[in-house]
């Protein structure tokens, strides 16, 4: 891995989240190669901070508009000059000092992967759980239940192989190139690499999320039962969490030890 890791981090009217971000890079014992801001904002209240602070030597940014959450990815991919690629949202932040460092320790140890991923913590119902488990292409059914692409470390390569991200698409974008990359080496790391800011837009268009998610499952494997099942699975849950009794029941679960389940 001669250049290093490449973070891309978009943003769109969200300063207080972005500094968040921002500190989490900072702090790490290890420096990313660059750290590119992909600024879609309506106002300049962001490119004003990135221009009136210092800013260490590797970040960059690029502050124009887009065409929503894939065309922004896009615009950074295109920027990096890394081998390794991190999508780090404004608001998402690293889990301690130590990811980078491990995440190009992992690397250089096992030079045939394509990518790797990790655990996560976030909010659900109510609660901050860690979840993640090894990715596992054959049940790409149920989306990216314990897949994030922040917790994704991918190779630039793959994307001068599978493409870029679709723009057409406005939440399952990332679930998209992973059913591209699903046969490419990978390896799991199980600790947490990053938080997620809670609300995210994923979060907001949750239903609409799934819908996008089943049509490009089917785009490129077909219909399946499997996935109906778990696409109904997925809806009851999502009832239930916004129900009376849901975040009382998801705190059993939790208790039990099945938050990853």
């Amino acid at each position: 891995m001669a250049a290093g890791i490449s973070i891309i981090t978009i943003c769109y009217n969200n300063l207080q989240e972005l500094l968040q971000t921002c500190a989490s890079v900072d702090m790490q014992c290890q420096a990313p190669f660059e750290h590119w801001i992909i600024d879609g904002s309506s106002n300049t209240q962001i490119k004003d901070w990135l221009e009136g602070h210092p800013q260490p030597a590797y970040r960059k940014w690029l502050s124009e508009k887009d065409n929503g959450i894939a065309d922004a990815f896009n615009k950074g991919i295109a920027q990096t000059q890394g081998d390794i690629l991190n999508m780090l949202n404004a608001g998402d932040y690293y889990f301690d000092d130590t990811v980078l460092q491990t995440i190009t320790g992992v690397f250089q140890q096992h030079p045939r992967i394509s990518w790797l991923h990790g655990r996560y913590r976030l909010q659900r119902g109510g609660l901050w759980v860690i979840i993640g488990k090894p990715f596992d292409p054959k049940k790409l059914y149920r989306g990216m239940r314990s897949l994030s692409h922040q917790s994704m470390f991918i190779k630039k390569v793959l994307h001068q192989q599978y493409g870029l991200y679709d723009v057409s698409l406005r939440n399952a974008m990332d679930y998209d190139f992973v059913c591209r990359i699903s046969k490419e080496p990978f390896l799991f790391i199980d600790k947490p690499l990053v938080v997620f800011a809670p609300g995210g837009t994923t979060d907001k268009n949750y239903l609409q999320a799934l819908d996008e998610g089943r049509k490009v499952y089917e785009k490129y494997f077909g219909k399946s039962m499997a996935l109906q099942c778990w696409q109904l699975r997925l809806r009851l849950l999502h009832r239930m969490l916004r129900s009376g009794v849901g975040p009382a029941l998801y705190k059993i679960k939790v208790w039990l030890k099945l938050e990853n389940a």
